[in-house]
């Protein structure tokens, strides 16, 4: 699908990296110039409409996406009205994947910089699988992502910096490359991330930075898909987050709402699997990435009968790429050398609402959700920033 002439995107739309509008990754660079945190420019130009702020809450909903808000609004009417009068699309990056994300926001950085380039990537040099949210600490968070913090910077420039998100993910790997630099608080539901943000925020006199992560919309859409019963609760429960958070703002404070990525519903109609069709696994070696994003490795001589194969059984609903064909696309940024072989030797990027499944290799439940994520649509890739004073 194509853009509406002079409008905004559609869903389905496949944008490219030069597409217009700000960043995820430029959030928190942004809110370190706000609050005086020395070298850090401000992409987003938040620093004039929040002169005087002195505390920044940056709050990530998980799975809202800015084509998702209007779905939401019947639910969510603070959402919705933020969205109308002090809201505009961001693009989240790519692959549009949580982990990504949150170390893209975290870091500041593209995802060829950080190098968490998917939500599963291979080990090089092995044929181990990571997955970036069960990543308990190997390979170390340190080696694997690099890149310091906005965090561990605005920490260095005296800033107090506090982050509030789920209990069991304190000490993660993903916790750890995405915003080591901050003290860690555990709060699952929106009642308990609201209180525990407001609570950092009024902690100290100083300039403070708290950053919160919010889940159970995406599970739900993952799970009973977009708009349906258990969705639009949560949906509720983000916009009561909201509300407690927009009412609780200190004078001298602000608040930042954003997202990791969209979602797409993919119909069953639309679902391939790579597990049980053998022209989808001969030559492969390894596979990651996940159902929208698919990375091949291959084995050795095998890539260009790789590349036909699944762009035969494939046709339309994919684009069969190999990694450099990709990485030029500029969509990762630069990739640093020790970050390369994490993105496979083939990339399988899914059009229009098809997935490519892997029913016998990944976890029971990953074939079976209803909603999905990853690719370069307008739904997936376009997420909200809701600038809020106290």
């Amino acid at each position: 699908m194509i853009p509406a002439p002079d409008g905004p995107p559609t869903p389905l739309a496949v944008l490219g990296p030069d597409h217009g509008g700000g960043r995820l990754a430029e959030v928190l660079p942004s809110a370190l110039a706000v609050l005086g945190v020395p070298g850090s420019a401000d992409p987003l130009g938040l620093a004039p409409m929040l002169a005087g702020v002195r505390r920044i809450a940056v709050l990530l909903v998980d799975g809202l996406g800015w084509y998702q808000v209007p779905t939401a609004a019947p639910y969510a009417p603070t959402l919705a009205g933020l969205a109308a009068t002090v809201g505009r699309p961001l693009i989240a990056g790519f692959p549009s994947t949580t982990p990504t994300s949150l170390v893209s926001l975290g870091t500041g950085v593209p995802p060829g910089a950080h190098g968490v380039l998917g939500f599963t990537v291979r080990v090089p040099g092995t044929d181990r699988v990571l997955t970036h949210t069960d990543w308990a600490g190997d390979p170390s968070p340190l080696s694997w992502q690099p890149v310091t913090t906005q965090l561990e910077r605005a920490r260095a420039a005296g800033v107090t910096t506090t982050v509030v998100s789920r209990p069991e993910f304190g000490g993660s790997g993903l916790t750890v490359a995405a915003n080591r630099g901050g003290d860690f608080r555990g709060a699952a539901g929106g009642e308990a991330v609201a209180a525990a943000m407001l609570a950092a925020l009024a902690a100290g006199p100083g300039p403070t930075l708290v950053s919160g992560y919010h889940a159970d919309l995406d599970r739900h859409g993952h799970v009973s898909g977009l708009d349906s019963a258990p969705w639009r609760v949560a949906a509720a429960e983000v916009d009561a987050l909201v509300a407690r958070l927009v009412d609780g703002l200190p004078p001298d404070a602000a608040l930042l709402v954003t997202a990791d990525h969209g979602q797409l519903d993919i119909p069953a109609a639309h679902r391939f699997d790579l597990d049980t069709d053998p022209r989808l696994r001969d030559g492969i070696r390894v596979v990651a990435g996940e159902a929208r994003v698919r990375y091949l490795h291959v084995a050795p001589g095998a890539l260009d009968d790789v590349v036909a194969a699944w762009s035969t059984v494939l046709g339309d609903a994919a684009r069969v790429r190999t990694r450099d064909e990709v990485v030029a696309t500029g969509w990762f940024g630069p990739v640093s050398e020790q970050h390369l072989a994490r993105i496979g030797d083939v990339v399988v990027t899914c059009n229009d609402t098809y997935a490519v499944m892997a029913s016998r290799t990944e976890r029971p439940m990953a074939s079976k959700l209803v909603a999905y994520h990853g690719s370069d649509t307008a739904a997936e890739l376009t997420v909200p920033l809701l600038v809020v004073r106290g």
